[in-house]
């Protein structure tokens, strides 16, 4: 969106130029004939641009322009406004956002304002992609019913669907029919007929038990999670369309459309907007940490919290400082076996080494023309993992090329070429005289390159495929960490045996229990899913099978993925190995994955097995699965595929086969490995000459259940008090129009004692509801069951389910306990407790709260509970040796103090036990970087460092954070 003053009074005004005769204005930066635009990073010159067009002398002034032009000089030290064209939102992180609008709106009232002021200024897309969960999966069962009804033999392994309850809890029976001996057991039928059920038919009939197994096509597999998705998610629905119609400039997408970020790339990008007769670069920020994808496409954008994206949808611009811009130079040649996924891990590694935490990446040299946009989109796609903010690929003839098969008419690619070459956001680079000065430049060889899978832990934890055999055997050996599992010598070669659908199978170290080609990062790209498509073609060819009782799924990000695979003919091998499509959405990624037979289970604890999970996704946290999972690898999709054949992440695809065919010949992995050649063929003439087609159909046809929901057409939204999944937060409880005076701790205790490397998967609540945990406390005080607790996910709009969640890992470090879990140790009692009842109590008694912490406290991706939560729990301050810098902006956002300890000292160094009490003056007047004195009961004190970025920072701790700021202007 264009914040433009009238041109008349425009200090840039006499940069206006124009396009198509007149018609299209532009601030044109090229007009200003200073030298130093030419040697600007072209991300910069996107910033320059927004500041140029959006001087309004308040939040952006002349100054800003000479800084960002000034930029060799500036970088790192002047902090700048930017104003994003868009904010794009998906539902787990969009719907607290937009929860406290609505609550903004109710305090705002109070004081006599009209509510409508509290409306979204900047254009917000809100897509309802992350609560879809496998209800309804498909297992290979040996001699399962026939679909007939028939209880006889069948003619091979069938595929029966497998139901269960929204809890996602308890084992399952091993596909046993009839009548159930399990005590949770409704014994309730399938729907009538083998059809697809209706909405209203699943609403009407007892949820089917989770033990048994039943018949459907695999249409209905999908349809019926679908289904239940809506089911389960009514309230939370009902409150997206009172906001698609409350609030102006928020497009609410439904649910089963497709994947947040694959959704932006193939629908919502549009490289350049036109609004009010003018041309701009498009920008984005997102609340997911897949937005950074839309830098593949020349787009300018970055994940930030729920946080940074109200203030942006309120129109105020965010605030960073001029980045570092890393240029990382591509030379050399694609390995033709090689797959995208390899490069993004060998670049994911690089980057990771370089140190280069909060700088801009831009990608040049004769290599990026080598890589297709669903390439440059997945390289992209992991700059959070290398802590870059984002990966930017210039707009270059690949990208034109790109959008000419889109849903582009070719008079608006001739608009956009002509305006990105008229303010030299275009490149060719094969010319290096164009090459922009950058702040370091890091050169990768494409032609390093070999295949690669990463973990067992983490992201850049990579090991060359080659190697996985040696490499998982010394993670056996190694002391526990991020890369051992300390497995005595004695027990490495145990094997245990277990029935599945009446055939014996055995477990062992390394063996594949999960292998789920998911929705997250590499369904975005054809390339990659169609050499999966292949392989799984060529083997099914061969003979070769995919174990029963592995848990295998495929949850394409959109029904693209699904259309051009169908149409490619590879779908059908897909499901013969059991990839069968589970419905649309982020499922396995978020833990949303089906339980594991419990002859499985059983096997895993009996022989306290290092089992594993190989996915395509970006995040593989230790347990994060399933908690009987202990390894957990990244892989490109045609390497999942692989690994579900072999069965095993120990095996030597070189040295070791596969397996064999029905005549006895040993089938390797290079025998069905499709070439680069026989990808390329199928990707141009199946892919692109229908995915966008397809797609703006399922956008324009949209939803019938979503068309049928009811919601409320008042101006404040009608909270239900009894609701469990909608609840006005109370941030904006005694909101006063006037700043409070700083406030100093006294007498803190600390709420937790954590060490290194704790991650937003630690802080922030997610995946199933544990039915032992505070937050199944409060639903059960509530009157639900644990199959009603649904996932921290789906209940992100009630802030009592979520401050109970926080700090509810089961993987959560805390030195007050000494063993991973969701405890803490309520220090004036000795008890242990839950993280909630511990706080809860300290709140009770007046008592304020810190936090302790290691390096690089908060790592990984963005979430505005990683600070909300703290904030609910009483938390004012967290003192750490390093703190990643996005969840430090979401600190201050919240009104949490982030104190680092000076260079040198942490709280070992300094003698802490934790259970001091810690008291904190604050001055005044604060200033960014200034150095505050802790005290504590024990009589020591030491010195922190306030990590405040910017003036700004400070003013929005003053106010409790930024949500009481924008309420207060409004006020």
């Amino acid at each position: 969106m264009a914040h433009t003053s009238p041109v008349k009074e425009h200090p840039y005004s006499h940069l206006i130029d124009t396009l198509k005769d007149g018609q299209i204005k532009f601030f044109n930066p090229y007009k200003l004939n200073d030298p130093r635009y030419d040697k600007l990073p072209l991300s910069i010159r996107v910033l320059l641009e927004a500041a140029i067009r959006n001087c309004d002398g308040f939040y952006t002034k002349q100054e800003d322009v000479q800084n960002i032009l000034h930029w060799q000089q500036e970088q790192n030290k002047a902090e700048v406004p930017f104003s994003p064209a868009r904010v794009l939102l998906q539902d787990f992180t969009g719907i607290p956002a937009m929860v406290d609008l609505a609550a903004m709106r109710d305090a705002v009232a109070k004081h006599g304002v009209d509510p409508s002021l509290v409306n979204p200024k900047c254009p917000t897309d809100l897509i309802v992609d992350h609560s879809l969960q496998i209800d309804y999966s498909k297992c290979a069962i040996q001699n399962a019913p026939n679909p007939g009804g028939g209880e006889g033999p069948s003619q091979g392994p069938s595929r029966s669907v497998h139901s269960r309850p929204p809890s996602r809890g308890g084992a399952q029976c091993g596909g046993q029919r009839g009548s159930c001996s399990k005590a949770a057991c409704s014994d309730s039928p399938a729907s009538p007929g083998g059809s697809p059920a209706s909405v209203q038919q699943i609403e009407n009939t007892p949820l089917l038990c989770p033990f048994h197994l039943q018949p459907v096509s695999e249409v209905e597999t999908a349809l019926r999670n679908q289904e239940m998705e809506l089911i389960r998610n009514k309230e939370r629905l009902q409150f997206f369309k009172w906001c698609s119609k409350a609030f102006k400039n928020v497009n609410v997408v439904p649910p089963d459309v497709g994947a947040v970020h694959q959704l932006n790339l193939e629908y919502l990008s549009r490289v350049v907007q036109v609004s009010d007769g003018f041309i701009y670069p498009d920008s984005v920020v997102g609340t997911d940490s897949h937005t950074t994808m839309i830098n593949g496409l020349g787009i300018l954008g970055w994940g930030v919290g729920g946080i940074e994206s109200e203030a942006i949808m309120l129109g105020q611009p965010i605030s960073l400082t001029l980045p570092q811009v890393v240029g990382c130079k591509l030379v050399g040649s694609i390995n033709p076996l090689t797959t995208s996924i390899d490069i993004v891990l060998g670049i994911t590694k690089h980057l990771r080494q370089a140190g280069i935490a909060g700088k801009f990446v831009e990608f040049f040299g004769p290599g990026v023309s080598q890589l297709s946009v669903p390439d440059r989109t997945t390289i992209a796609n992991m700059c959070p993992e290398y802590n870059a903010t984002v990966s930017f690929f210039p707009v270059d003839q690949v990208t034109l090329k790109h959008f000419k098969k889109t849903n582009f008419t070719q008079e608006k690619l001739e608009l956009l070429e002509s305006y990105m070459k008229a303010v030299k956001l275009f490149r060719s680079y094969d010319d290096p005289s164009e090459d922009p000065q950058y702040s370091e430049v890091i050169e990768f060889n494409l032609s390093s390159m070999v295949p690669y899978v990463s973990g067992p832990k983490r992201p850049q934890d990579r090991v060359a495929v080659s190697s996985m055999k040696e490499d998982f055997q010394s993670c056996l050996d190694e002391k526990v960490g991020f890369k051992g599992f300390h497995i005595a010598k004695e027990k490495q070669e145990i094997r245990v045996p277990f029935l599945h659908g009446g055939q014996e199978y055995q477990l062992s170290h390394g063996s594949v229990v999960i292998a789920a080609v998911i929705s997250c990062t590499n369904n975005c790209n054809p390339s990659v899913m169609l050499t999966a498509g292949l392989l799984a073609r060529k083997a099914v060819e061969a003979g070769l099978l995919v174990k029963p009782y592995i848990r295998t799924s495929l949850a394409p990000g959109s029904g693209m993925v699904t259309h051009y695979l169908n149409a490619s003919g590879v779908l059908p091998y897909f499901n013969k190995l059991g990839f069968e499509v589970i419905g649309y959405g982020c499922a396995t990624c978020v833990g949303n994955t089906a339980p594991l037979p419990e002859a499985v289970v059983d096997a895993i604890k009996q022989g306290d097995l290092v089992a594993c999970g190989v996915l395509s996704g970006n995040r593989h946290f230790e347990g994060r699965l399933c908690d009987c999972v202990r390894a957990n690898y990244l892989a490109s999709p045609p390497l999942v595929v692989a690994y579900a054949i072999a069965g095993t992440v120990g095996v030597d695809f070189e040295k070791e086969p596969l397996g064999l065919t029905s005549d006895g010949k040993e089938v390797y992995l290079r025998d069905i490995w499709p070439s680069r050649e026989e990808v390329q063929q199928i990707e141009e003439d199946t892919v692109f000459s229908s995915i966008f087609k397809d797609l703006r159909g399922r956008m324009e046809k949209g939803n019938t259940f979503w068309k049928n929901v009811e919601c409320s057409d008042s101006l404040l939204f009608p909270w239900d008090h009894k609701s469990t999944y909608i609840r006005s937060p109370s941030f904006f409880s005694k909101l006063s129009k006037e700043v409070p005076p700083p406030q100093s701790i006294e007498n803190a205790h600390a709420l937790l004692f954590l060490g290194d490397k704790v991650t937003t998967d630690h802080i922030s609540p997610a995946g199933s509801i544990a039915r032992v945990s505070a937050a199944a406390k409060y639903l059960m005080s509530k009157r639900l069951t644990p199959r009603e607790f649904n996932s921290y996910g789906a209940r992100r709009g009630n802030d009592a389910v979520m401050t109970r969640g926080t700090f509810a890992s089961i993987k959560l470090q805390n030195r007050f306990i000494g063993k991973p879990g969701p405890k803490t140790l309520h220090i004036p009692s000795g008890q242990t407790l839950d993280v909630f009842e511990a706080a809860d109590r300290y709140q009770r008694d007046g008592i304020p709260l810190i936090i302790l912490a290691g390096k690089d406290y908060g790592s990984g991706n963005s979430r505005d509970w990683v600070a909300k939560g703290p904030y609910l729990l009483g938390v004012r301050a967290v003192i750490a040796e390093s703190f990643e810098k996005l969840h430090r902006n979401q600190l201050v956002g919240m009104g949490i103090m982030p104190l680092q300890f000076l260079s040198g000292q942490n709280a070992d160094s300094l003698e802490l036990s934790g259970k001091e009490r810690f008291s904190i003056t604050l001055p005044e007047s604060l200033s960014p970087g200034q150095e505050l004195t802790v005290k504590t009961s024990q009589g020591k004190s030491f010195s922190v460092t306030t990590l405040f970025d910017s003036d700004t920072d400070v003013i929005l701790f003053q106010h409790g954070g930024l949500l009481r700021y924008v309420a207060r202007t409004l006020l």
